[in-house]
């Protein structure tokens, strides 16, 4: 049964909901393993460990055009037009976060700006087991083709027969994936990071996983970029008295039906609501394929939290600072500025969660744990680079020498102040 609070002012949402990581333990020297011996060995470790964790032996890791030509073709029509629609949004909207360079002369001579340059070359992670995700491919694979990258190495665990879901490889196709390998795990992060005789090096990962992926991801940061250590999925429902329990509740199960440390919060000031929402939870759960991990979510990771009034309802959603966050009132966007802490928000009673998981245009990879507090979904900025430049004429520097040198003196960096006065000095004929 999902568990109920009543909000109270000074109430430490953040606390109480105790969104602390899982313990690495054993999982860390694991890991650490893994990719010691991805670096040493090469393609010849990938193997071994996909037969250790996937229960398959491969022959070659890479996936082959034709396969992926024959995935296409055989993938229903209607999907193949779904996918391209979802597409289509994901690029009308990413299309707008493009930056380009700036220049800022001055009439002295000086030049400052901006240079944005794509990152080469980009690792994405497509989960696989228990779950196919498409929708990842193309939440991660298209804002990295807006930015310009020049190439988008793709890694996916395969079935035990070798094989990766039709689904996948089709939406890889739309989306513009490079190159495609059969290989998941801490395993694949590795070998995007340092490179085999089959993989190639990349500069930047990006893509969910479970807690083996995302450990390796942390490890490996510094040698790569990486996106964001993602946490189990988040979703907050912010309620007024009108709102629909039904719809309310099979929103909640939608990302309770994730995983099993999956979080589902219910914040309202009507304690109507509250009560059928509750019902309407049990009702709904049995009926899911995936009810076991979500009765796991719901009871030991979700929340209903009855607040006075709709002002307390949005601090509390404030403090929780979900990945989704669903705004289900009269007048929604009057809600909006008031919003502080989100990854993305869901306006209306029909903007339901999965909109943005497959098909609107937002991205999918969001913050979560609290973490949007301070940071931001993937987009287009994650995949480039920004390097400011400077131009400076002699007169120019003449003007603020001095002061730049007693600058540098100040925090007794003498060489400083020598690389900018030497340029004054008069040169000694020999």
């Amino acid at each position: 049964m999902i568990k109920r609070l009543e909000w109270k002012q000074g109430m430490d949402l953040e606390k109480m909901l105790d969104r602390t990581e899982e313990t690495l333990g054993s999982i860390l020297t694991s890991v650490q393993e893994i990719i010691a011996k991805v670096r040493q060995d090469g393609d010849a470790a990938l193997f071994a460990f996909s037969e250790k964790f996937d229960h398959v032996r491969l022959s070659s890791l890479q996936v082959p055009a034709e396969e992926i030509e024959r995935a296409y073709a055989e993938e229903d029509a209607a999907f193949i037009q779904t996918l391209e629609m979802a597409r289509d949004n994901i690029r009308r909207f990413h299309e707008k976060q493009v930056r380009n360079d700036f220049v800022l002369p001055s009439a002295d001579g000086t030049v400052l700006g901006q240079k944005v340059t794509p990152i080469e070359r980009v690792g994405v992670y497509v989960p696989g087991g228990t779950a196919a995700y498409p929708s990842t491919v193309l939440m991660d694979v298209v804002p990295a083709k807006i930015a310009g990258v020049s190439e988008i190495i793709m890694v996916t665990p395969p079935g035990k027969d070798g094989v990766i879901p039709r689904a996948i490889l089709a939406a890889a196709k739309v989306a513009g994936v490079d190159r495609i390998f059969r290989v998941g795990g801490a395993q694949a992060v590795a070998a995007l990071s340092y490179g085999t005789e089959s993989i190639p090096k990349v500069d930047k990962i990006v893509g969910p996983g479970n807690i083996y992926v995302a450990t390796a991801k942390r490890l490996v940061f510094g040698q790569v970029d990486i996106d964001m250590i993602a946490g189990p999925s988040e979703i907050l429902v912010l309620a007024d008295r009108n709102a629909d329990p039904v719809h309310v509740a099979a929103d909640l199960l939608s990302q309770a039906e994730h995983d099993r440390m999956a979080s589902a919060i219910l914040v309202t000031d009507s304690r109507q609501l509250a009560d059928a929402a509750q019902q309407e939870i049990e009702r709904q759960l049995v009926e899911l394929p995936r009810a076991e991990i979500a009765r796991t979510a719901i009871d030991n990771h979700s929340y209903i939290i009855l607040t006075e009034n709709m002002e307390q309802a949005v601090e509390a959603a404030n403090q929780v600072a979900p990945e989704h966050l669903e705004v289900c009132v009269e007048d929604p966007f009057s809600y909006l500025g008031k919003i502080r802490n989100a990854g993305s928000i869901f306006l209306g009673r029909y903007a339901a969660e999965a909109l943005g998981d497959y098909f609107a245009g937002p991205n999918h990879t969001l913050p979560t744990s609290g973490t949007a507090r301070f940071s931001s979904p993937l987009s287009v900025d994650d995949f480039v680079k920004k390097s400011s430049f400077i131009y400076y004429t002699k007169d120019a520097l003449a003007k603020v020498k001095d002061r730049i040198a007693d600058f540098a003196e100040r925090e007794g960096l003498h060489a400083h102040a020598r690389s900018v006065t030497i340029r004054f000095e008069e040169k000694e004929e020999k």
